[in-house]
């Protein structure tokens, strides 16, 4: 894990990315990692269960819907700008072809019946903003931020 400022960020913004093996069991490394990075902003046990919950869904999105639980990496940054959480979570997986589709609530390409099709909209819901970028064969960025401490 690398810790550093930005270049070009604004002073007192602080950074740090992660790249991690695309095993389920890594959702809960992820997890935790980015409730440590923000325990520093003092946050209310909601706004941390929040983030942990966008977090897990955005994981376990790239390790179950990116890399269809094929080897593969999943790269995480954090920044901290003010009172400002971003969570970016990264994969190279096969993208999605439809994002206007995939961000449907129920919505999922899984075919086992395990999943409900709810990740972003979880994402959507415990956070303030989601951006997601994907280019099919490429891969997929969601980004995710929200104002902890008010």
């Amino acid at each position: 894990m690398e810790k550093r400022q930005e270049a070009g960020a604004e002073e007192g913004t602080e950074t740090f990315q992660m790249e991690m093996d695309s095993l389920s069991r890594n959702e809960e490394f992820a997890r935790v990692v980015v409730a440590v990075f923000m325990s520093r902003l003092n946050p209310t046990l909601e706004e941390m269960d929040d983030v942990k919950t966008a977090v897990s869904e955005a994981v376990t999105n790239a390790i179950i819907h990116g890399y269809r639980k094929k080897p593969g990496k999943v790269y995480i940054t954090c920044s901290i700008s003010g009172r400002e959480l971003t969570v970016t979570v990264r994969d190279e997986g096969v993208g999605i072809d439809n994002l206007k589709k995939a961000m449907e609530p129920m919505y999922t390409t899984d075919k086992t019946g395990e999943r409900s099709g709810m990740g972003f909209s979880f994402m959507e819901a415990f956070m303030d903003r989601l951006e997601v970028e994907s280019c099919p064969g490429k891969g997929t960025t969601v980004r995710m931020k929200k104002r902890i401490g008010g």
